[in-house]
């Protein structure tokens, strides 16, 4: 059977995309820290000379490691993305009565596990669509307990789609001063989670960035 070859393949994938975004969160937790230059901030002083306060080699460094594991992160995620759909292909064929949504992304990770399948109904068959790549100390995605490399599989009614920058900002401005439900991805292990978008001494409603994967 091709199936259970893709599932051990796509496992496989899903592990080193972890180890990847490991990696990654290490890199911005290290540019973020207090005085530091951040994974975009400028590397000179308000004269024109490069700062003195940072290594900025090292940063440089860092900042193209950091390029380069994204772009191996979005390879993986695209050939996650391939393999998934050729199992709910296998899954289809195999079962007429099965009627999962066409993107394939749509099973449930907080429920039950699917009697006839359980592999197809745990973390490999659904992908995030962000992940949390900052966050300000004291603000509400701090507060309200996201961390640095959750990755977000919903966010309120957003899922995995188009326009999904603007859907996000949409989404937290409508709840202001509600909570919000998150599904998310921490290590591997699906959480439920919620978020009240506030206003703070920061910028924005929740204090904390998506980057789209």
């Amino acid at each position: 059977m091709v199936a259970p070859n893709v599932k051990a393949e796509t496992m496989r994938l899903m592990d080193r995309r972890t180890a990847l975004e490991a990696e990654m969160n290490a890199i911005i937790a290290g540019l973020s820290v207090p005085g530091g230059p951040g994974i975009t901030g400028g590397l000179v002083d308000a004269e024109g000379f490069p700062r003195a306060d940072i290594d900025i080699p090292a940063v440089i460094a860092q900042r193209r490691r950091l390029g380069e594991l994204r772009n191996d992160h979005k390879d993986i995620t695209n050939k996650i993305e391939k393999n998934l759909e050729a199992l709910h292909s296998t899954k289809l064929t195999r079962n007429e009565q099965s009627t999962p949504r066409s993107s394939g992304t749509s099973a449930p990770l907080h429920g039950g596990l699917s009697q006839n399948d359980p592999m197809e109904e745990d973390v490999v068959t659904r992908l995030p669509f962000a992940m949390i790549d900052e966050i300000a100390d004291g603000s509400p995605a701090s507060v309200d307990g996201l961390l640095l490399g959750d990755e977000i599989l919903k966010f309120g009614s957003v899922e995995a789609g188009d326009r999904l920058q603007e859907r996000l900002v949409s989404e937290a401005i409508s709840n202001e001063g509600n909570q919000v439900s998150l599904l998310i991805i921490r290590q591997g292990s699906p959480m439920n989670l919620t978020i009240t978008p506030r206003k703070w001494h920061g910028r924005g409603l929740m204090g904390c960035h998506f980057r789209i994967l």
